[in-house]
C-alpha cells in the first residue's frame, strides 16, 4: 500500500475511489480527468485486482494525494468497490465518489456539479448520466421508463423534471455518496464478484427510503454497453444476453440472487416469463433457456461459487 495524505476542505473531504485491473492505459485516462477538476477530490484511492500487471506508476503520478491499494486476490468489482469504500471511510471521508477504470468523467466539472447537486437537494447520493464514450449524446446502457426504453441522452429530459431524474441512479460509474449513506446501506457484497452487485445496492438505497437521483447537468463517459440488451416485441420488453460466457455466468447467476431478495421479488415470474419468451421465442434455443434458469436458481441458493 501507498499512500500520499490529502488534506480536508471546508466543504467536506471527498475520496474519490477506482477500481481497476490490467487496464493500465485505460486507468491513466481516468485519472488524468479526476485529477483535472475544478473541485479536485481531496484524495484518491485505487484497488487494483492485477498484480500481474500493477498499475502503481500510473497511480502513482497522479498530481492528487494517492492511495495505491494492490490486491494479491481479484476481488472483482464487488470486492473493489467495498475494500475502497471501506477504506475511504477509515480515512474520515465526508463523501466518496466512485469510478470505473474503462469510464472517466465527461468534463472538469462533474465532481463539482455533483457536489453542488447532493447538497441542494439535500440527497444522500448523485450519479450523472452515464454516456457512450464514443457517442455522448447517447446512452451507454439503454434505461427504462415505464414500458418505454431510453436510448439517447435528451431522451431523459422532461417537463416536469428537466435536469434531474429522482429515483434512478448508476452508482459505480461516477456515482457521489454522502458517507453518513453508506452507514445504512453498506458496501458491496463481495460474493457477487462482478455482474449485479450496483443492482443490490440500488435495491439497498431504494429500501432505506433515502433520497437519490441521477443530474442531467454532467456525465460520465463509458464504453457502450447496450449490445448485451436485446430487444424483444418492437422494443417493449429488453433481455440482456452476454455474448461472453463467464459474464453469462455470474449476469444470470447474481440476478437469481438479486430477484430473491426483497425489494425485487416481485420481479421473479416476470422475468422467467421475459426470458422464456426470449429463448424460446425469439432466440429458438432451449439449451440457452436451460443455462439460464440452472444459474438463476444456484443464485437463489446463494451457491456463490467462482466461475
Amino acid at each position: 500500500m501507498t499512500d500520499r495524505a490529502g488534506s480536508k476542505s471546508p466543504e467536506g473531504k471527498v475520496i474519490a475511489v477506482v477500481v481497476t485491473c490490467r487496464r493500465r492505459e485505460l486507468l491513466a485516462d481516468s485519472l488524468k480527468v479526476i485529477a483535472a477538476q475544478t473541485r479536485q477530490p481531496d484524495h484518491l484511492i485505487v484497488v487494483d485486482n492485477g498484480p500481474d500487471q500493477p498499475a502503481r506508476e500510473v497511480v502513482e503520478a497522479t498530481p492528487i494525494p494517492t492511495t495505491y491499494l494492490l490486491s494479491q486476490r481479484n476481488l472483482g468489482g464487488a470486492g473493489g468497490f467495498a475494500l475502497g469504500m471501506l477504506h475511504a471511510l477509515a480515512m474520515g471521508a465526508d463523501w466518496v465518489w466512485l469510478g470505473d477504470d474503462d469510464g472517466r468523467p465527461a468534463d472538469d466539472t462533474v465532481l463539482e456539479v455533483l457536489l453542488d447537486e447532493a447538497k441542494r437537494r439535500n440527497l444522500a447520493a448523485v450519479s450523472p448520466v452515464v454516456v457512450n464514450i464514443e457517442h455522448p449524446d447517447t446512452l451507454a446502457f439503454p434505461l427504462r421508463r415505464g414500458l418505454t426504453w431510453k436510448r439517447r441522452r435528451e431522451e431523459l429530459s422532461s417537463p416536469d423534471s428537466p435536469d434531474f431524474l429522482p429515483g434512478i441512479a448508476s452508482f459505480f460509474n461516477g456515482a457521489l455518496f454522502r458517507a453518513s449513506t453508506l452507514d445504512v446501506v453498506g458496501v458491496p457484497d463481495y460474493r457477487l464478484f462482478f455482474r449485479g452487485d450496483e443492482v443490490e445496492i440500488h435495491r439497498r438505497v431504494v429500501r432505506s427510503g433515502l433520497r437519490f437521483g441521477t443530474t442531467l447537468k454532467v456525465a460520465y463517459a463509458h464504453p457502450d454497453g447496450s449490445d448485451e440488451f436485446k430487444p424483444m416485441l418492437g422494443g417493449r420488453f429488453h433481455a440482456q444476453d452476454p455474448g461472453d460466457p463467464v459474464k453469462r455466468y455470474y449476469t444470470y447467476r447474481n440476478r437469481g440472487y438479486l430477484l430473491s431478495q426483497p425489494g425485487m421479488r416481485k420481479l421473479g415470474l416476470l422475468e422467467a416469463v421475459r426470458f422464456g419468451l426470449y429463448f424460446l421465442g425469439q432466440k429458438k434455443d432451449p439449451k440457452a433457456f436451460a443455462e439460464w434458469l440452472k444459474l438463476v436458481l444456484q443464485g437463489r441458493r446463494e451457491k456463490f461459487f467462482r466461475k
